[in-house]
């Protein structure tokens, strides 16, 4: 597939990463999820360990981070379980990345709610941004992924980026919030339709108006009717 990633020489991954060990403020996380789970279960551990592992490479190399294979075995140590066990996990979930990315891992839905409302006008702002999916900028600044539904429908086409996400999009809007990361600003995260709060109608409420508007006490209203039939 010509959006494959593409993953580094073995030798030269081990030889970055066969010694990566936690931080002092990745220890502290990592005991704090831990004390979560009962003894014998640190295996449901799994996923925010390699969340917090990931985060600690993209510290370390200024991008989004990634999981190399030695660093997903230090997890597997780290819970005491077979490395397959844990690389199952990495491997099925999107939020992982197994290769390397950039500072931001654009990640544009191409599901049908966001097809049908102009995800091919994002994914070509980024086309013609430089970007090209399952690659890194030159510049190491953005990767491109396509993938399936994030759950923003209602305010579809969307696109994640690193842990944002940035809705009702078209072509222009797009391209605005990419050359703001350019600039190295920050732009406003969810939807960027002007007078949109979250996922409401763009008309305004069209139901509950009146519990809305009332301020009816329901829930006093439910306590008296239990009382009155016992």
């Amino acid at each position: 597939m010509s959006d494959a990633p593409t993953i580094p020489d073995e030798a030269e991954v081990r030889a970055r990463w066969g010694a990566f060990a936690w931080s002092e403020a990745s220890r502290e996380k990592r005991n704090a999820i831990l004390a979560r789970y009962p003894a014998g279960r640190e295996q449901s551990a799994s996923i925010p360990l390699l969340d917090l592992a990931q985060r600690q490479v993209g510290e370390e190399t200024q991008t989004q981070g990634w999981l190399p294979v030695p660093v997903i075995e230090f997890v597997a140590r780290e819970i005491g379980v077979p490395y397959i066990r844990v690389f199952e996990v990495a491997t099925f979930y999107t939020m992982f990345n197994l290769a390397p990315v950039g500072r931001f891992h654009v990640q544009v839905c191409g599901t049908t709610p966001c097809m049908l409302r102009g995800s091919d006008d994002v994914l070509a702002a980024c086309k013609n941004k430089g970007l090209i999916k399952g690659k890194t900028t030159p510049d190491g600044l953005f990767t491109l992924t396509e993938v399936e539904c994030m759950g923003n429908c209602a305010s579809a086409p969307m696109v994640q980026i690193n842990d944002d996400n940035y809705e009702d999009l078209d072509y222009d809007r797009t391209v605005a919030i990419l050359e703001a990361l350019e600039r190295g600003e920050t732009p406003k995260a969810g939807t960027q339709e002007p007078g949109r709060h979250t996922v409401e109608p763009y008309g305004g409420v069209t139901s509950l108006h009146a519990m809305v508007g009332e301020n009816h006490d329901y829930r006093g209203e439910w306590n008296r009717t239990e009382a009155a039939h016992g």
